[in-house]
């Protein structure tokens, strides 16, 4: 019987870590810096990748795919530019964005964080003016 019991806690052990290893990417947030802008070319952007259970800056993500769309408006097919941009600030990461005409905007970002192994995936809401 001891070995039952010992074999149904590893089973425990095992969904456990299974699941918070899968709760990892949820743990973080891309955040806009600002996110009101006019329209037009070359647009700095800034985002924060957060850690939500500490409210502390990521630095060393990877972001590794990245895709400015007017999905928030129903034109998933309109596309802006977008560059990456040297930043200096721990937890910021910056872009150049063409925000070609004026509506909601859609910054969706993939990162690797250190130390955890899920893709971390998030979308930023930018409103851009005339």
């Amino acid at each position: 019987m001891k070995l039952h019991f010992s074999a149904a806690a590893l089973g425990l052990a095992v969904v456990f870590l299974d699941s918070q290893a899968f709760a990892g990417a949820n743990d973080y947030e891309f955040q806009a810096v600002s996110n009101d802008f006019k329209a037009g070319s070359g647009r700095d952007v800034a985002v924060r990748l957060i850690h939500k259970p500490t409210g502390k800056p990521v630095t060393g993500a990877v972001l590794f795919r990245s895709r400015l769309d007017m999905s928030p408006d129903g034109m998933g097919d309109m596309t802006g530019k977008l560059a990456a941009d040297a930043s200096s600030e721990p937890g910021l990461y910056r872009f150049k964005a063409d925000l070609t005409m004026a509506g909601s905007w859609a910054l969706k970002l993939m990162a690797k964080v250190p130390g955890e192994s899920e893709t971390v995936e998030g979308t930023v809401l930018i409103q851009a003016k005339d």
